[in-house]
This record gives structure tokens, C-alpha cells and sequence, in this order.
């Protein structure tokens, strides 16, 4: 590219733009064939230019306030990403600036839509109950207000359905807790925002909470064969399926047939050795004044000192060729040999501590 301007190499010749093309001069040269319609034509192209620019930074300083706006908290539409997979990078290099956090992560990744999906939903609220616990201050301030708006949609799916809903009131009961504390500590900039908003947000999530506890479960008008109208080994089979004592503890005070069944041994003895190790076992052995274990009492009890199994019918992915976080059915751009064999799935709290580095 030509020198705009004087050369040191050659002092006194400066570049020209002609109607033939660039031209070095001197200011001496009388045999210059530029003529004074050649200067004020450049002039007004490197005029024109400026403009161009000017106008071209003036868009993209409105085209980011407009999105700063939408992220804004006093935006009436929420604003989600919809990513299907992102790349982890957890350092910065000459060639890419900053990393990926935990905030970005949730705020990119398409949860908006996964809590839509009956194989996602469950995945996503224990990804909620998590970070409510102990890393909602370490999500940037967009992402605490995306946080808040797949909130409301899993609220609002749940009203809808009628169904998880002890899931959703634990959840909302831990993060009115964890609010409690955090809002205290606001004057230490533990909370990204205004007092007043976060004040706002306990409110609608007590709103949430009474709305749950008011919900009326329309039960179906029975047209056929109900539960307990199949054999009792069916019965028993069905409630082997359940992996949670709790649900067992609600599905037993439908009726007494039901809760007869319930209080079957070998169903609890199931879930203890589902949930939990044969040395954690050990350690909280309860016996009956029969000489029998206590399998229900050693499963509540087991269930209040060590985390239980969970088991997810999708969840999200982590590969560790690329550095590529997606969902189990989302194809990502592995250039691996065997791209299976470099992935691993992750629970909720492995999400977490992906970016806990």
C-alpha cells in the first residue's frame, strides 16, 4: 500500500491520487500533471470516506445500545440466548481475550428451551436450585436477570401442567433463602443491580410460592382401569420405578391399599441401594426390635447426611478435544477420530465446577 504521507526514504515526494492512479510528486516538480480538479475530487472522496465512517460508528454505537437496553432490566421482553453448544476456553492468550465463566455459559446455552423439554426440565431446575444456593453472585448481571426469566417460565410451565411441583416450591424456598443473606450484604456489591429490583424479585417469588400452594390438581374422571385395579405384583412393579422415597411417601396416602404396599421393605431397600454406597449403608444401620433393618427410616436418614443419586434423562455434554459444551442430541464441530469417545456427560454440579478454576 502506498505512503499517505511524506516518505522519510525519499523527503520532499508525497503520494497523489490522479484519474490514472496514484502518482508520487514533489512540490517542485513543474511537469505535474494533477491537476487541481484531481486534489479537490481526493479531497472530497477522503471527505466522503470520514462521513462513511462516521456513520458506520454511529450505527454500531446504536446497535449496541439497543441491545444494552434489551439486557437492560427495564426491558419488557426478556432477552435469552438460543446456543445450542459453546466453547470453553478457561485462559486468555495473545491470540483470544478473556474466558469463558459460568454467567456466560448460562447465559448463551438455550435453557429457555430446554426447560420446554420433558428430558431437560429436571436437569435445569437442579442447574437452578445449584447456582441459587451458592453461585448466584458470581453470574454477571445479565445473567442473573436471565436467571430470573427461565425462572418465571418454569414457574409459569408448572402452573400450566401441574406437575413437578414440590421440585419448583424447594427451589423457590432456597433462593428466597439465599436472597435473604445476599440482599443484607448489598452495600458489598454481592448482588449486580439495585436494591429496589432485587427487592421486587422476592416479592414476585413469595407471589410464585402462594401460587403454587393454591394450585388445585384437576384429577381425571376415570374412564377404565385404575391403579389399584391391577395385581398387586404390578402395583409393586410400577413403584419400583419411583426414585424418590418422597414420591412413594404421597403415592401411599391415596388410599390404605396403597399404603400398605408402600411400606413394603424391599422398595426402600431398593432405593438405599440406588441412592447410596454399601458404606454409607453401614455406617447409619438402623435395626427394628425384630432384628430388621429399618430400610425407610435408614433412607430419610441416609438422604439428610449424604447427596442422593441423580439421574437425568438429558443432559449436557462437555468435550475435552475441542472444548465444546452441548446437549446430548446437538451435533458440534469435534474433528476427532471418535468424537464419542472424547465426550463426557455432566451433572448439574460437574456444570459448575467446569468454570470453578
Amino acid at each position: 500500500m502506498p505512503f499517505l504521507g511524506q516518505d522519510w526514504r525519499s523527503p520532499g515526494q508525497s503520494w497523489v491520487k490522479t484519474e490514472e492512479g496514484w502518482k508520487k510528486t514533489t512540490a517542485d516538480d513543474k511537469n505535474n500533471n494533477v491537476s487541481v480538479e484531481s486534489f479537490c475530487k481526493a479531497e472530497e472522496e477522503e471527505c466522503f470516506n470520514k462521513e462513511n465512517l462516521l456513520l458506520a460508528l454511529s450505527y454500531d454505537m446504536s446497535a449496541k445500545k439497543r441491545k444494552k437496553d434489551l439486557m437492560n432490566n427495564n426491558a419488557k421482553v426478556p432477552y435469552f440466548h438460543r446456543e445450542k453448544w459453546i466453547y470453553v476456553h478457561k485462559g486468555s492468550t495473545k491470540e483470544r481475550h478473556g474466558y469463558c465463566t459460568l454467567g456466560e455459559a448460562f447465559n448463551r446455552l438455550d435453557f429457555s428451551s430446554a426447560i420446554k423439554d420433558t428430558r431437560r426440565f429436571n436437569y435445569v431446575v437442579r442447574l437452578l436450585e445449584l447456582i441459587a444456593k451458592s453461585q448466584l453472585p458470581s453470574l454477571s448481571g445479565v445473567a442473573q436477570k436471565n436467571y430470573m426469566n427461565i425462572l418465571e417460565r418454569v414457574v409459569q410451565k408448572v402452573l400450566d401442567d401441574q406437575q413437578n411441583v414440590r421440585p419448583i416450591k424447594e427451589l423457590l424456598q432456597t433462593l428466597y433463602i439465599s436472597l435473604c443473606g445476599l440482599v443484607q450484604d448489598m452495600g458489598k456489591s454481592v448482588l449486580v443491580g439495585n436494591i429496589n429490583t432485587w427487592v421486587h424479585r422476592m416479592e414476585n417469588i413469595m407471589q410464585w410460592q402462594q401460587q403454587l400452594d393454591n394450585i388445585q390438581i384437576n384429577r381425571p374422571t376415570s374412564t377404565g382401569m385404575t391403579l389399584t385395579d391391577l395385581p398387586v405384583s404390578l402395583q409393586l412393579n410400577i413403584m419400583q420405578r419411583l426414585s424418590d422415597g418422597r414420591d412413594l411417601v404421597s403415592l401411599g396416602q391415596v388410599c390404605p391399599e396403597l399404603g400398605a404396599l408402600t411400606e413394603d421393605r424391599l422398595l426402600w431397600k431398593r432405593l438405599c441401594q440406588y441412592h447410596f454406597t454399601d458404606r454409607q449403608i453401614r455406617k447409619r444401620l438402623m435395626v427394628s426390635d425384630k432384628g430388621q433393618l429399618e430400610w425407610k427410616k435408614m433412607y430419610f436418614k441416609l438422604s439428610r447426611c449424604y447427596p442422593r443419586r441423580e439421574q437425568y434423562s438429558d443432559t449436557l455434554h462437555f468435550c475435552s478435544h475441542c472444548h465444546i459444551l452441548f446437549w446430548k442430541d446437538t451435533d458440534h464441530p469435534c474433528t476427532a477420530n471418535n468424537p464419542e469417545s472424547c465426550t463426557m456427560s455432566l451433572s448439574p454440579q460437574d456444570f459448575i465446577n467446569l468454570f470453578n478454576f
